[in-house]
């Protein structure tokens, strides 16, 4: 995707999922084997037809993931995000398998929006990074009822370990260094993608409204993986762990019992 492509896409649903696709990917270049990690862990633990609730969906990455591996599989995406919710429904537009739900996970109550009182599964990437800490923990303890017993929750996020700035800082270097190159060869960073759906006239009253809710993106205090099993655990999740890790990110997994 490059900027020449501005304005091209109309309503081509499909074209702005894989655009989101490709800007993510320009800052987790491993982004696929996460949910491909994801996945097979709900395969281990749920079976291969699942109920699934994607939690702060966005254009629906994970549904999409779910769907093609698992088409048995039912997923309810859920965020508040008026413009990347407008891409999802228009990508899964007549699918009977997906439902979507416009609620703030800041809510206490948001959980009375879903269509279900349970799931076998509770799936969530590069999402709640925006959450301190404090938040955090208390989106786990809503969580945890939502799992039927058997049933997982997967938070995939920015995890850094900050009892190795060395590592993270050579880390950080080398990512950077191959960030600047894509950008250089017309990759969209986070910035021009939301530039080009605010100049396009479907996407351009959403983004408006994305912007009057959440303002610039802004990052919470990102605990890293120990602290997640351990609120997980404290939520009411039997076992919490992590599953997949990369030096900056990683794919924490709570299981109810």
């Amino acid at each position: 995707m490059t900027h020449t492509a501005t304005g091209s896409f109309g309503t081509d649903w499909q074209a702005w999922q894989d655009s989101w696709d490709r800007q993510q990917e320009w800052y987790m270049p491993d982004r696929e084997e996460r949910f491909r990690v994801m996945l097979d862990m709900v395969e281990a633990l749920t079976g291969p037809a699942p109920r699934v609730l994607d939690l702060a969906c966005g254009t629906g990455s994970i549904t999409d993931r779910l769907l093609k591996r698992f088409p048995q599989a039912r997923s309810t995406g859920l965020d508040l995000d008026p413009a990347l919710l407008t891409i999802a429904r228009g990508h899964f537009a007549g699918d009977h398998r997906v439902t979507f739900v416009t609620a703030d996970l800041k809510d206490p109550d948001w959980p009375a929006a879903l269509p279900y009182d349970s799931y076998d599964a509770v799936l969530t990437a590069t999402a709640l990074h925006w959450l301190h800490s404090e938040d955090l923990a208390a989106l786990y303890r809503r969580i945890a009822p939502l799992v039927r017993p058997g049933g997982v929750f997967m938070n995939a996020d920015h995890m850094p370990d900050p009892s190795t700035p060395l590592i993270n800082a050579a880390d950080r270097a080398q990512r950077h260094a191959g960030m600047d190159r894509a950008k250089a060869a017309g990759v969209l960073d986070w910035r021009d993608w939301w530039a080009l759906a605010a100049a396009d006239p479907v996407l351009a009253e959403p983004t408006r409204a994305r912007f009057a809710i959440y303002g610039e993106h802004a990052d919470g205090d990102t605990p890293d993986e120990f602290w997640h099993a351990r609120a997980l655990r404290e939520a009411g999740f039997a076992e919490a762990r992590t599953v997949w890790r990369s030096p900056s990110d990683a794919l924490v997994l709570g299981l109810k019992q």
